[in-house]
Parts: structure tokens; C-alpha cells; sequence
């Protein structure tokens, strides 16, 4: 069985695609959640640093600096000793909590005056020094500084390496600003950590994801795709040769899944499928092998029926008083309709055209009972209404499938042309005259044949000169239907034999023939289609 992908592989790269969005996804909520709570703890120690720094100082000396940050005498201030005791208390509580800068300043609306600095090198900013808020930084809070608000912390990474600063307002009790405590705590160390931890929780998801995915893959394989190839496997070997036929167990019967679940039940159906199929099968055989059978017989039968009408034409050569031709196309294998010719004596000549009815091989049985009465009853001198007569009771007699014949019967005499007919609930014959053409002769039909007992027939006469003739038909033509369900109808069938008056008795039943298969197209045959033309020529010919 070619597949473009197994179900197996589906599985692996869903299996695969799924452990690396939850491993993903996984890695990046513990590396955030890494990272803010290490965010938030350094801005708790810096705000902690503050507050300290804040408690050991004196309110009124800081006051007294921070307003007179702006004077001349900055390094005045910076060498008297209460200054200097300030920035000892500070570099302390830097030292004791081991942070990068401890310092205070004053803010205004474009910078920042530094009150103190605990920076003990050459780049430590004096008392007085004014520093500008440097671009993307402090200029996007200064309004908070000016008015003395809590400032979010700032985390930079630019010339001063991964700083976290945290700037902590320093309000006197009379809730004047004295200036901001900023505490400046190196994050290099936090960055690197957390880079590790990152790597970590990749390779510590990547090996789970792994672990995850064999185990998965195992059960996967053992509880769904090893079931499913052995029921794939065994429905190919049972599509590509039934093995129970060679005496052997099938593959399919022999599967065993017992996971009780959706594939057990797929497995048990699998079972059940192939026994209704091996059954099926077998019906399947026995009936193909009867249908074969009855099809051969139907052959026969219809080579049989075929052999029972008058089929060889000229049928007397040696008769030059008429011509005659007649055919029968079945709707079926075998039809109900039948014509009958035969000399009833030297100078008499019968046709016959009737139609059982229903279809198939009752009908066919029935017609051959049909013709062989008629035909057998049909004795010079005896008038052919007294032969429908007797032939419908002993029809009468036999008909337990309660079945009919329309029949039409003629005796011409071929010295005289007179044409004595019967007309037991058939069609009109179309007789054509040499100077009027075809024409459907008007005659009153009697009741069908086989349909009830002790009627009786009359017998009709008309006369035929040479060159007249005769077409009998069933109703098969005139009733040949097309796909939009019309009727060929009589005035088709009387235009077409008009057009062939000069042919012979076998072109005409062709020319009509043809005239019908075009008229019906591919719509189906549903009637048996059967005609008979005679030609009179008289005598002298």
C-alpha cells in the first residue's frame, strides 16, 4: 500500500512539534519568572540601601546641603568635617551592602545637582556637580523627580556595564524634597546567572522533551500503530488473495488487539466485515453462477424461438403470387410476440401477428402454446373466426398465470385476393392500395385471446388486387417511447410506409425499423418490436 506519510511518522513530528511548543513555552515563563523576581529583589535592596542611608542621616544638615547645592562654595562644604562624616556614613552602608554606588542628588527640570557620592576615585563627582539626564534614561522622569515621586528602577547596559538603578525620594517630615538616595547595584552577575539558567532549563527541557518523546512514541507504537499495521497488513493480504479458500486461517481472523478500546472495537469489526465479505462472496458466486446458468438457457430459448418462426427468405421461392418478410427484435432475451406464415392449402396463404402479453419467458411459453393452436386450427374451410373461437377456450384452460394474446389473422387466396381476416384485440393493419398508398384499415376488434371463455369471432373479408399489400406490426412500434417519453405514434409509422411504397416487403420493415431507432435514440427498449409486410402480386406474376 503506498502512503505518502505513515501514521507513525504523523505521530513522531506531532509528538515532536508538541513537546517543543510546552518546552518552549515552558523555558521562556521560568526565564521570565527568573528574571523579574531577580528584578524585583535587587530594587527591594537598593530601596532598602535608601531607606538606611536615610535613617542615619540628619534631616536639617541634609536640608541645609541639598538648598545649597548650587553655591560657589562647594569645596568648602566638601572639607568640613560634617560633610565628610555624611560620606563616611555612606561609604559604609555601600560597603556593608556591597554595592556599586551609593549617592544623592537634587533634581531640576533638565539635570541633576550631586549632594554626596560615595565614589572614592578620580571620576567620583563632587559636591555642586551638575549632570544632565542622559537621553532614554532619567529625561523620561524627570517630571516624577522634580516633584519628588517614587521612580520606577532603571536597568542600563550601557558604558557602566548591567546597573540596576534604584532612586529613593528623601522627603523631610515637613514633606519637603531634600533630594533622591540613588543606589546603583551591578547586574553583571545577575546576567550571567540568568544566561545559565536559561542554558539550563533549554538542556533540562531539551532531555525531558526526549525522554518524553521515546516513552511516548513507545506507547504510541504499542497501543495504536502496531495494531493498526497488523489490521493494515492483514486486510492487504485478504484484498490480495482470500486465504480461507486455500483451507488456511485468514490473516484478518487471526489479529488479536485487546487495547479495549476504539481499536479493539476496529479490530472486532474488521472481523465481522471479513466474515459478511467471505459470505457475501460466496452468495456472490452461487449467484453469478445461476445468472450464468439461466443466461445460457436464455440462449437457448431464444435460439429456440428464433427457430420456431418462420425465418428463411424467401420463404417459397417457388410462389410467385406474393412476397413476404417478416421480423421480431425481443426487449428481452426472449419476447412474447410472434408472426406465423404458412400455405394452409395449395392456394392459401395464413399470416399471423400477435402479441402476448408481459414479458420474459412466461410470455414466451405462452406465445409458443399461442402459435401452435392457431396454426393447427387453421384448416381449409373453416372460418377463421370458429379458429379463434376454439383456440381461446383451450387457452382459456391453461392460462394459471392469467396471461392474454392480442392476435391478428389472415387467409389470402391467392387466385382471387380475397382476404378473410380475424382480429382478436390487435392492432389496425395498414393495407396500401396501388392508387391510395398505406392506410390504417378500420376493422372492429374482438376481445383477447385467453381472457375469457365461450366468446365467439367474427370473420371479416376485403379484397386485394395485385400490387397491393399488406404490413402487420405489434404494438411495439407505434408505442416505442423516446428519452422525452413520446410515442412514435401511427402518423410517424403511416408517413414512413408511405415513403416506401415502391420498396420491397424487406426494405420497408428495415426503412421502419430505422425510422423507430432514430425516433427512440438511446432510451431503452421496452416493448418487443415485431412486423410483417406482404406484398399481393396476383396470379399472372
Amino acid at each position: 500500500m503506498n502512503m505518502k506519510h505513515s501514521i507513525r511518522t504523523k505521530i513522531v513530528c506531532g509528538i515532536i512539534l508538541l513537546a517543543l511548543v510546552i518546552s518552549s513555552t515552558l523555558a521562556y515563563v521560568s526565564y521570565f519568572t527568573y528574571k523579574s523576581t531577580m528584578d524585583k529583589h535587587y530594587e527591594t535592596l537598593g530601596d532598602h540601601v535608601a531607606q538606611t542611608a536615610i535613617s542615619l542621616l540628619d534631616e536639617n544638615r541634609m536640608l541645609e546641603y541639598a538648598k545649597g547645592v548650587a553655591a560657589d562654595d562647594s569645596e568648602a562644604v566638601m572639607q568640613t568635617a560634617e560633610y565628610q562624616d555624611v560620606v563616611s556614613i555612606l561609604r559604609n552602608i555601600k560597603d556593608s551592602n556591597q554595592v556599586l554606588y551609593l549617592y544623592i542628588i537634587y533634581p531640576t527640570e533638565s539635570g541633576s545637582y550631586f549632594v554626596f557620592d560615595t565614589d572614592e576615585t578620580e571620576e567620583a563627582c563632587p559636591y555642586g556637580y551638575y549632570m544632565e539626564y542622559y537621553a532614554d534614561s532619567f529625561d523620561k522622569i524627570s517630571d516624577k523627580l522634580i516633584r519628588g515621586e517614587r521612580v520606577p528602577a532603571v536597568i542600563s547596559d550601557q558604558e557602566y556595564g548591567w546597573i540596576i538603578s534604584i532612586s529613593y525620594p528623601y522627603i523631610s517630615s515637613a514633606g519637603e524634597l531634600i533630594g533622591y538616595v540613588c543606589v546603583d547595584i551591578s547586574m553583571d552577575q545577575v546576567v550571567a546567572d540568568r544566561q545559565t539558567f536559561l542554558l539550563n532549563v533549554v538542556i533540562i527541557m531539551a532531555v525531558i522533551t526526549l525522554v518524553f518523546t521515546v516513552i511516548y512514541l513507545l506507547l504510541v507504537n504499542n497501543i495504536v500503530v502496531r495494531p493498526i499495521k497488523q489490521m493494515t497488513a492483514a486486510t492487504e493480504v485478504f484484498i490480495s488473495a482470500r486465504e480461507d479458500e486455500r483451507g488456511a486461517q485468514s490473516p484478518i481472523s487471526a489479529l488479536s488487539v485487546n487495547t479495549k478500546d476504539e481499536l479493539q472495537t476496529l479490530c472486532e469489526s474488521l472481523k465481522q466485515m471479513e466474515s459478511d465479505l467471505n459470505s457475501h462472496i460466496d452468495n456472490l458466486k452461487k449467484v453469478t453462477a445461476e445468472k450464468e446458468r439461466i443466461g445460457a438457457e436464455l440462449d437457448v430459448a431464444t435460439h429456440i424461438q428464433k427457430s420456431m418462426l418462420p425465418c428463411i427468405f424467401p420463404p417459397f421461392p417457388d410462389r410467385k403470387e406474393f412476397d413476404i418478410f417478416a421480423t421480431m427484435n425481443p426487449a428481452k432475451e426472449v419476447g412474447g410476440d410472434f408472426y406465423d406464415f404458412f400455405m394452409v392449402d395449395d392456394s392459401h396463404l395464413a399470416v399471423v401477428m400477435a402479441d402476448v402479453s408481459g414479458k420474459g419467458v412466461p410470455a414466451a411459453l405462452f406465445m409458443v402454446i399461442g402459435k401452435t393452436l392457431i396454426k393447427d386450427h387453421t384448416q381449409p374451410g373453416v372460418s377463421l373466426g370458429e379458429v379463434f373461437s376454439k383456440v381461446n377456450n383451450m387457452l382459456c384452460d391453461s392460462n394459471s398465470e392469467g396471461l392474454f394474446i392480442t392476435a391478428f389473422e389472415g387467409v389470402l387466396d391467392l387466385k382471387t385476393g380475397e382476404f378473410r381476416y380475424v382480429n382478436a384485440g390487435h392492432e389496425l393493419p395498414f393495407i396500401c392500395k396501388q392508387s391510395e398508398g398505406f392506410e390504417a384499415y378500420k376493422i372492429r376488434a374482438g376481445f383477447v385471446l385467453a381472457g375469457m371463455e365461450d366468446l365467439r369471432y367474427r370473420e371479416g373479408t376485403l379484397q386485394l388486387a395485385p400490387g397491393d399489400r399488406i404490413f402487420l406490426y405489434t404494438d411495439g412500434v407505434p408505442e416505442a417511447t423516446n428519452g422525452n417519453n413520446e410515442l412514435y405514434g401511427m402518423e410517424r409509422l403511416n408517413h414512413i410506409l408511405n415513403q416506401n411504397i415502391q420498396s420491397t416487403p424487406e426494405k420497408v420493415l428495415e426503412e421502419v425499423k430505422a425510422d423507430v431507432d432514430a425516433f427512440v435514440g438511446d432510451a431503452p427498449q421496452f416493448d418487443d418490436i415485431t412486423m410483417l409486410c406482404l406484398d399481393y402480386r396476383g396470379e399472372t406474376c
